[in-house]
């Protein structure tokens, strides 16, 4: 699934390209994904000039001013930017064109959403529960301290609890916790407050060189233009079981925690 660098590199793709672009059409070519797109969105949108692309958590909101439309990729999507006329295949869901360009929604798995939100968009059902975004000031360790007191919970699956914070998946939270030398299984409420303070770091730099990186292509990502994420090759853990690890040699190893696979160096970890 796409995690905040690969949404964050969408956004960033896209904003230079399409911000302050009017629509001109819309296709649907289905009339759900994981959610019923809305019926009346050509309309809705028709005309209508693209103000801010923005990003809260694993979701895009496309401003319009009348009115959001937030994007899920869910578990393959991608946004992509191709030229007016390039035929669609299979998997290509939803159209946006701008001029000669269209912004087109391919998701292979149909776990992605597309919809309409008039109002204040924080305050949706899929918003408004959302934790702290990682990558702002405000998300420090005290923060984080008060979002993990007395959880019983491992530190692994916590992180990735969107509603302690957000977009910090299954890659990303394997490759922090090495960062900062934690093993995944540890009581998340038992953490120090300077080995807290210690994976915040960790969790920014590891996002923020994600990001960098194009974020991690493993299976369906791709940026706006087409383009893999090259992250997934620098990675420490992720994906790496029965290797060495990178800081000490020891052996990576593997173990479910909540249905989802984790890597760590018990050596680094403790």
């Amino acid at each position: 699934m796409p995690e905040l660098p690969e949404i964050e590199v969408t956004r960033l793709g896209l904003t230079p390209r399409l911000v302050g672009r009017n629509v001109d059409r819309v296709t649907a070519r289905v009339h759900a994904l994981r959610y019923p797109l809305p019926s009346a969105l050509a309309r809705k949108l028709g005309g209508q000039r693209l103000l801010a692309i923005r990003r809260r958590g694993k979701y895009l909101l496309f401003d319009f001013g009348t009115g959001h439309l937030l994007v899920h990729l869910g578990m393959s999507g991608s946004l992509r930017l191709v030229e007016k006329g390039q035929p669609a295949t299979k998997h290509d869901h939803l159209d946006i064109g701008f001029d000669n360009e269209v912004l087109r929604l391919r998701d292979p798995r149909r776990f992605g959403a597309a919809l309409w939100i008039e109002g204040d968009p924080m305050s949706h059902s899929l918003l408004a529960h959302l934790g702290a975004e990682p990558l702002e000031r405000r998300f420090d360790a005290a923060a984080l301290a008060r979002a993990l007191r007395d959880r019983r919970t491992a530190i692994k699956p916590a992180l990735m609890d969107a509603s302690i914070v957000v977009g910090v998946g299954n890659i990303y939270a394997s490759e922090s916790l090495h960062r900062a030398g934690i093993d995944p299984r540890l009581p998340a409420g038992r953490v120090t407050p300077a080995r807290l303070a210690k994976l915040v770091r960790a969790i920014k730099s590891t996002l923020r060189n994600a990001i960098r990186a194009g974020g991690s292509s493993l299976r369906d990502f791709v940026a706006c233009d087409g383009a893999l994420g090259d992250f997934q090759t620098r990675h420490r853990v992720y994906g790496r079981a029965g290797e060495p690890c990178r800081t000490c040699g020891t052996t990576i190893k593997m173990l479910r925690q909540g249905n989802r696979t984790t890597y760590y160096c018990p050596r680094c970890q403790r």
